[in-house]
């Protein structure tokens, strides 16, 4: 039986379904408009100079940071890490130093990290935090510790939010590849700029961070060294603006910034984080922290750099109470000579050495190489030479080094072959006729007198002022000069000094020796 239905019975229906189309509508755009809202305000400090101060491409950035950490020297000093000064240049001139601080981190448990340093581009009163929810970082993104921002704040006025100058400074994002690949993602970042007003700021951020500073922190301070000296004054200056930092002395350290300035042709700046290391010595003594300088080196170590002009790369750990260093320190960049290399270790090194010429000149890269003799990873110095038909064609080396014995044979023969200025560099049509000649060296001593010197046992350096010059122990063998001969050589021809320099007593004489093969 079909019934028939009266048409007002479907009002009732319409009007509940319009009514639950329209609510759900209204929740819908509630919905949407609350989410919008929170992403909006999700705010992130993209990456800035990727590309620039370290590779683009995340694998090769990978490898090259874990190649940096697992080729750096270990520290020996015992103690928990609580502070680093490391680096910020471009990682194929500064990654290797500041590899050595990283390594020294393994193994700790770290919740937060403070990264502090001067900003390079602006100019404000106090300090500037970023508060943004989430700095992305190469491996993936970080978090700020948004509450610790307001607590610095809160704590003082000289501290305030200033994302801007945060956006453009490359000195606290090259840390990022470092710290990720050393402790993966589980910590937050309380990034901070000094924005180099002078005065005391350092003094009261020390403050405030000694207060704040809890287990599991670590004070990242981000600073280059010398800037633009010629080589042989910048690790003068280096050296000693090192040994200040490592006698917590910061009255001479702010006194010899200024000398530096002032006195030393060509030299910009002792430190372009001055204000971090300051706020460093000031909490190392409020916590009784140990400095311990764990390397150095400049630009013109490098296959890259301009020897005319560098700019300092130091590392250096602030450890605690505990800290009993038994291993690096200022005085012992330069390591003791090591027993003889063996016929084997010497052929590693030579194959090492064509190699990595043969491939340089061939396509520009760098050859990386796995050495697991524990010898060929000691530190040490070493000038490797190539003849070609006899003749010399190339002699570059590294008297003090700071990186283990195969890289400083690896890149001095890329410099030998492209960089010694006395000839035009090394074509690939040569490399079947070039022979190879490593020398590895003893660290250098300081003599009183000349006549100390014994020909063909030891290699002399020769320093006055801002010039030097070096003859390796083969050179008088090689070219029959007497001493005086060989001396006077040394100081006319490669340092361009008076010839007589070596005997008025004001020019510095260093001996070292070393094994040739």
């Amino acid at each position: 039986m079909l019934i028939k239905r009266k048409k007002g019975n479907l009002i009732p229906a319409l009007v509940l379904i319009f009514a639950a189309l329209v609510f759900t509508l209204i929740f819908a755009l509630i919905f949407n408009f609350k989410y919008m809202r929170q992403v909006k305000k999700t705010t992130v400090r993209p990456l800035a100079f990727s590309g620039q101060f370290y590779p683009a491409d995340t694998k090769e950035l990978e490898g090259e940071v874990k190649n940096y950490l697992a080729s750096a020297p270990a520290v020996s000093a015992k103690g928990e890490v609580k502070i680093i000064m490391v680096p910020h240049a471009g990682y194929d001139y500064s990654a290797a130093v500041a590899a050595v601080a990283y390594k020294a981190l393994a193994g700790e448990k770290i919740k937060r990290v403070f990264l502090l340093g001067n900003s390079h581009h602006h100019y404000f009163p106090g300090v500037a935090v970023d508060d943004s929810d989430i700095w992305q970082g190469p491996f993936g993104d970080l978090k700020v510790d948004k509450a610790e921002a307001a607590a610095l704040i809160k704590a003082s006025s000289l501290i305030q939010v200033n994302r801007a100058v945060h956006a453009d400074e490359h000195g606290l994002e090259v840390q990022l590849p470092f710290l990720e690949t050393v402790f993966g993602h589980n910590f937050k970042i309380i990034p901070l700029l000094f924005g180099n007003s002078g005065g005391d700021d350092y003094e009261t951020l020390a403050e405030v961070l000694a207060k704040e500073l809890k287990a599991g922190d670590l004070v990242v301070v981000s600073s280059d060294m010398s800037h633009y000296p010629p080589y042989a004054l910048a690790n003068k200056i280096d050296r000693e603006t090192l040994s200040l930092i490592e006698n917590k002395d910061l009255a001479a350290l702010s006194a010899y910034a200024e000398e530096a300035l002032n006195q030393e042709a060509g030299e910009d700046t002792i430190l372009c984080g001055l204000d971090g290391v300051k706020t460093t010595l000031v909490l190392a003594d409020k916590l009784n922290l140990t400095p311990v300088v764990a390397d150095y080196k400049n630009s013109g170590d490098t296959v890259f750099g301009d020897k005319n002009a560098v700019v300092g790369y130091g590392a250096v750990l602030f450890l605690g109470s505990e800290a009993s260093p038994v291993g690096a320190s200022l005085s012992e960049i330069s390591q003791a000579a090591e027993a003889p290399l063996n016929a084997k270790q010497q052929a590693a090194l030579l194959a090492i050495a064509k190699q990595s010429v043969e491939t340089y000149v061939k396509d520009g890269s760098i050859p990386d190489f796995q050495v697991s003799d524990p010898r060929l990873k000691q530190i040490q110095g070493a000038f490797v030479t190539l003849t070609k038909n006899g003749d010399l064609r190339g002699c570059i080396g590294q008297i003090i080094a700071d990186e283990a014995l195969w890289q400083v044979v690896r890149d001095m023969a890329m410099a030998a072959a492209t960089e010694d200025g006395r000839f035009l560099p090394v074509s690939v049509a040569e490399l079947a006729q070039l022979s190879y000649e490593v020398s590895v060296l003893s660290p250098p001593k300081v003599i009183s007198d000349w006549r100390e010197i014994k020909l063909g046992r030891d290699g002399v350096i020769v320093k006055k002022g801002g010039r030097s010059g070096v003859f390796l122990p083969q050179v008088a063998t090689e070219t029959g000069w007497s001493l005086e001969e060989f001396l006077s050589q040394l100081c006319a021809q490669k340092a361009g000094l008076p010839s007589d320099c070596y005997k008025s007593g004001e020019a510095e004489l260093s001996v070292f020796q070393a094994q040739v093969f």
